[in-house]
């Protein structure tokens, strides 16, 4: 029938798609191909919540004990800027001098590897540590390393607790801490809450004195006795022998008969001048559950890793030890388990990827019919399948960024699918045979749905290089997408024309209805037996198959047909009459006056009504952060006690969500909302945002509670709760507390940061103070509370050294300071060896003496006079005194200035754009010294910078796509028809978020316009194509030539006849992108395996899914639903004024 059929010369085919349809075999096996190497992909992809963020970020940490923060940055840090600074590709340089150690952070932009980047500083410190000046009696070189935020924070905790020791449950966190260190997942496994041991010699300073004995002297005794030495070999009845000369001790009695001193026939033995006892270290650190003792092993992630896969192994790990190496009573708890929370927005996004895709398909299916609803359908699956294996390649994991992205492309998928089975079907129609309409469906459309396509990706291409941290974070949604649109486009273009043209159908044949209910009776009894099998997923799969064999039967084809039959020809032959009725006289100009008035209007309403603005989604939190800080210098057993009172505080508001439940039977407490209270004190207590804390916090401690997944909440909103706590725990003399959540995305700084910068620390601090004080006495609504991040008061106690009297008594300042940091630090030797493990042998005063001042200005430096070869004993107070006074705690610097930031989170209920703007306003007032100055670094720093390069990339976006129209249509006047419909989409953006109040997330909402922007022009431009290409066929119809112009009434017919054949595609495109996005929009979850396994769907509405993705969904959105329409109505009424003026140019 084809070859009776009129041909045109505008009857086109391409190229690629007329290949594969004459190799269809290979086709086929390619699709196969795909299915099987996608699926294996993403069996095998890691799993996580967030992308890893590879920062070329590098900490240097150098230790240098007994000195103040002011010293550390005279001899540490300063020395080491210097040679640092002079490296490229440096965008931040900070430094924290605290006592006895210097922090400095090197961040580096994106475009130095971290591995290049950790190189040139190494080099850089050696350069440092190699000048004359640079001290040469750190204990140890400095620590340098790549900083990974991912490796800073435990992804799951393990307490073990029970009526043990602690050192014997020690000894089995050691157990866990051999097996989980082995993972390939694990970076690092902490153990909490115990000390480590150490062999004490408590040296008692009266008997020290009286002996005339000095450190050194003990010193070198035990060195010369606790050594093991190699004294070669022997041959003996020829055999070589080794030969060792053993003499490391074996126990505390054996270091406390070692002589120290033997001088006319007196002998002087360690253990009578020294206690020598093997016992703990000195406390650094607690930790509780419950109240309860616990030791807590943390356990953190690589950088890149599964983290699901790893938490798997983990609680392999622990049944296998709890079955044959802990005793039965030893109570084992795992907390702040984040694989939970992984799975479950993984899970729930998976799940938002097959609700989407049902919705779609169902949407096929009325507009195209069952086999034709197949045909675009299998785009998602294998577009989807392409994208994980080239994903998988690259080593991109699962997140939510990745999934996202599919969800956001579900609609897109199909768009290009829809337009070529629609446009073979429709020449199948017109009598074209199955090879031939494929043939020429695809030529027909081939372009466009390239350039459309072309045109999203430009979308998206600007996205791919944004710079920074929050570049690193998003690129994966970008890079996602261009993948999976590049694979849809290979579907419609290489598998599509081969399936329409070996099965598509004009009409379905008659059903067989006794093979019907005899496949449906296979699929239905096959799959219950497979159920009593235990295979409920696969088994209810096949009845779920049989039942909808029958509901497609007698209600999906008659819906089908009547939606086909009546309501599209109602809404086509409508349609035909709007856009007739648009066309007429001025209504054009009217149409076009109109939409612009509401696009000024928009704005203006956006303008009065304004929405809050906020930087990123603000998230429910998973747990809460308690961080309690004592002055500095407070002891540890004092900021125990003070912890212990906010631990009551927090599991007596705890116990009003507990309920009673009946288990088997049984009845038992259950609290619903909050899993587990963790208290720590001192040790690894910091805030993990501020970066790794190498000091000793013994003044700190961090209380964290740990939220039920949502889903378990009750309705439940943990901001709500945290509000609450942060009352709850207000008002403990002398301590500083700060509530806070886990963060969402990259790390941006506190919402309230200001830098405060000078010269003089003294001033710099007293102005810092006087800022803060300022700003609390305007009692500005929303600031939790405003905290220096230099402490005052640190007591200190100084000693001045009278150099003429120390000179004269043979005293260097040397031997004093050495004196007394012997006795106070105290002195390592060498190691005592336990089984496989190696503890410090520590020498010092004992602490009825080290912890005393008058005893320790007291002590006597013994030494031998090189003058007359004496012993002398000189009292410390002989030669110095002491003074007690305060300093502050650090010095900051960044960029080689110093620095001191004041900063405050911002309660939940309050807009942190707002608070800020508040806080500049009241600043404004503010008599600032001129060697002062002030700057809003931290999120506001941030927002301000990724919002002008979110603003120039929609400008980028734009105008490539531009380009890209320009070169496909040959025209500049119908592209700017097309990025007309773009700006005029932001109509409905605007007015979406006025009418539900909705805020402006600026990282989520510009994502979504400028995504918007991507999927709007691709109706435009097919409904564009096929106008000219309609006007082409009537000019040839009429045997015109093709630069002649068409009478208005034949123009205003093409223009009609084309909208309304691509009435049909455009409404699919729109209606799939909408419904592929509405369960994310809407927070509807359905858990598709319970509810195959268990017919449970476990249906909820929220999550922290939908407050991520939820303003970038309903972006998209509003703007596609008010697109449509300018896609159907406005365009073709510009491309009707666009011509009819090029009649009057013509004319003139």
């Amino acid at each position: 029938m084809a070859d009776n059929l009129p041909k045109s010369e505008h009857n086109k085919s391409f190229g690629l798609s007329t290949l594969s349809l004459k190799n269809r075999t290979s086709v086929i096996v390619i699709t196969f191909l795909i299915l099987i190497g996608g699926l294996t992909s993403y069996l095998n992809m890691a799993r996580e919540s967030f992308p890893e963020v590879v920062i070329p970020q590098i900490y240097v940490g150098t230790p240098y004990p007994g000195n103040s923060p002011l010293d550390i940055e005279k001899k540490i840090t300063r020395p080491l800027e210097k040679e640092i600074k002079t490296i490229t590709g440096i965008d931040k340089l900070t430094s924290t001098s605290v006592q006895g150690y210097s922090t400095i952070s090197v961040e580096f932009d994106f475009s130095v590897t971290p591995e290049e980047a950790l190189r040139k500083v190494k080099d850089k410190v050696d350069a440092a540590m190699s000048d004359s000046e640079f001290p040469t009696d750190l204990p140890a070189d400095p620590n340098i390393f790549e900083m990974n935020i991912s490796e800073l924070t435990p992804v799951m905790n393990i307490n073990l607790s029970g009526n043990y020791s602690l050192d014997q449950l020690k000894k089995y966190a050691e157990v866990l801490e051999d097996r989980i260190e082995i993972l390939p997942e694990i970076s690092e496994v902490d153990i909490r809450g115990v000390q480590d041991k150490e062999m004490k010699v408590n040296v008692d300073m009266m008997k020290l004195e009286a002996s005339e004995i000095s450190f050194n002297d003990i010193s070198a005794a035990i060195n010369n006795e606790n050594m093991t030495i190699s004294g070669g070999e022997i041959l003996d009845d020829n055999l070589r022998r080794t030969v060792r000369v053993v003499g490391e001790f074996q126990s505390a009695q054996e270091l406390g008969n070692v002589i120290i001193k033997r001088e006319k026939a007196n002998i002087v033995y360690l253990k009578d001048i020294a206690e020598v006892v093997f016992e703990d270290e000195e406390k650094e650190s607690y930790a509780r559950e419950y109240t309860a003792p616990v030791v807590m092993v943390d356990v953190k992630k690589r950088a890149g890793e599964n983290l699901i896969n790893a938490a798997d192994q983990i609680t392999v790990i622990l049944e296998d030890a709890m079955a044959n190496d802990f005793p039965e009573d030893l109570q084992v708890t795992i907390t702040n388990d984040q694989s939970k929370f992984t799975r479950t927005q993984v899970g729930e996004l998976e799940n938002s990827i097959i609700f989407g895709m049902l919705l779609v398909i169902l949407v096929l299916l009325f507009f195209l019919g069952l086999r034709n609803a197949l045909f675009v359908g299998v785009a998602i699956p294998m577009s989807m399948f392409m994208a994980f294996m080239i994903l998988g390649a690259a080593g991109v994991t699962l997140n939510m960024m990745v999934l996202f992205s599919l969800v956001l492309a579900l609609g897109m998928l199909v768009d290009n699918g829809i337009v070529v089975v629609e446009n073979i079907y429709r020449l199948m129609d017109e009598g074209y045979d199955s090879w031939e309409a494929a043939k020429l469906g695809v030529g027909e459309v081939a372009l466009p749905i390239i350039a459309s396509t072309a045109t999203t990706l430009a979308a998206f291409l600007p996205l791919a290089v944004w710079p920074g941290i929050m570049g690193q974070f998003m690129f994966y949604m970008p890079f996602t997408l261009m993948i999976v649109l590049g694979s849809s486009l290979f579907v419609a273009l290489v598998i599509n024309p081969v399936l329409t043209s070996m099965y598509m159908k004009i009409k379905e044949d008659p059903t067989n209805m006794r093979k019907l209910y005899m496949v449906v009776a296979f699929l239905i009894v096959f799959g219950a037996l497979i159920v009593a099998a235990g295979k409920p997923v696969i088994g209810n799969l096949l009845i779920i198959g049989g039942v909808l064999g029958l509901m497609n039967k007698f209600l999906l084809i008659p819906g089908t047909k009547f939606f086909q039959g009546r309501i599209l020809p109602w809404m086509e032959d409508g349609y035909r009459k709007f856009l007739s009725s648009a066309l007429k006289g001025r209504n054009p100009i009217y149409y076009f006056i109109g939409t612009f008035g509401l696009l000024i209007f928009s704005f203006m309403l956006l303008g009065v009504f304004s929405p809050k603005v906020i930087f990123f989604p603000v998230n429910q939190p998973n747990y809460v952060n308690i961080f309690i800080e004592a002055p500095i210098g407070t002891d540890i057993e004092k900021v125990n006690e003070a912890t212990k009172v906010i631990e009551k505080r927090v599991l007596d508001y705890a116990a009003k969500f507990e309920v009673i439940e009946t288990v088997n039977g049984t009845e038992r407490t259950h609290n619903y909302l909050i899993e587990s209270v963790i208290a720590q004190v001192g040790a690894g207590t910091s805030d993990p945002a501020q970066g790794p804390s190498m000091a000793n916090t013994p003044h700190k401690a961090r209380v964290t509670i740990s939220f039920a997944q949502f889903q378990f909440r009750r309705g439940q909103m943990t901001g709500d709760v945290m509000e609450e706590v942060r009352s709850l725990v207000r008002g403990v003399p002398g301590l500083k507390i700060t509530v806070d959540k886990d963060a969402a995305g990259p790390p941006t700084g506190k919402p309230v940061q200001i830098e405060v910068t000078g010269d003089d620390y003294d001033q710099l601090l007293a102005e810092a103070t006087n800022v803060k004080r300022f700003i609390d006495s305007k009692n500005i609504p929303g600031i939790e509370e405003l905290k220096l991040d230099v402490e005052v008061g640190k007591p200190e106690m100084t000693v001045e050294i009278d150099r003429a009297k120390a000179r004269r008594l043979n005293l260097s300042t040397g031997q004093i300071g050495m004196a007394l940091r012997n006795a106070l630090f105290g002195m390592e030797l060498s190691s005592f060896k336990k089984g496989e493990d190696d503890y410090p042998i520590m020498v010092r005063l004992a602490d009825e003496y080290r912890y005393n001042a008058d005893a320790l200005m007291d002590q006597k430096i013994t030494f031998r006079d090189q003058t007359n070869g004496q012993i002398q004993q000189v009292p410390i107070s002989a030669v110095a005194s002491r003074a007690k006074s305060a300093t502050f705690s650090a010095v900051k610097r960044k960029n080689m200035k110093r620095l001191i930031t004041v900063s405050s989170n911002v309660l939940e209920t309050y807009n942190p754009n707002e608070v800020v703007a508040e806080i500049k306003e009241a600043l404004v007032d503010y008599d600032l010294p001129q060697e002062n100055g002030i700057k809003f670094t931290g999120q506001q720093e941030q927002q301000a910078k990724e919002m002008a390069f979110l603003s120039n990339a929609l400008m980028i976006a734009v105008f490539l796509i531009f380009l890209i129209m320009v070169s496909q249509f040959n025209s500049a006047a119908q592209p700017f028809i097309i990025i007309g419909s773009v700006v005029f989409s932001l109509i409905g953006v605007f007015l979406g978020l006025v009418a539900f109040q909705m805020d402006f997330v600026v990282m989520m909402t510009m994502v979504g316009i400028i995504s918007l922007a991507g999927i709007v022009v691709n109706n435009a431009i097919v409904l564009l194509d096929y106008t000219n290409l309609t006007i082409l066929r009537k000019k040839e119809e009429l045997g015109m030539d093709s630069k002649e112009f068409l009478s208005v009434p034949l123009l205003i017919e093409c223009i009609v006849s084309s909208g309304s054949t691509r009435l049909r595609p455009v409404l699919l495109t729109a209606i799939t992108t909408v419904l592929g996005l509405l369960p994310l929009a809407v927070g509807m979850n359905i858990n598709f395996f319970t509810l195959l396994s268990d017919w449970d769907p476990q249906i909820y509405f929220g999550g922290d899914n939908v407050m991520f993705w939820g303003p970038m969904s309903w972006t998209v959105i509003f703007g596609l639903t008010f697109a449509t329409f300018l896609t159907l109505i406005i365009v073709p009424v510009m491309f009707y004024l666009v011509h009819r003026l090029n009649y009057r140019v013509a004319r003139k």
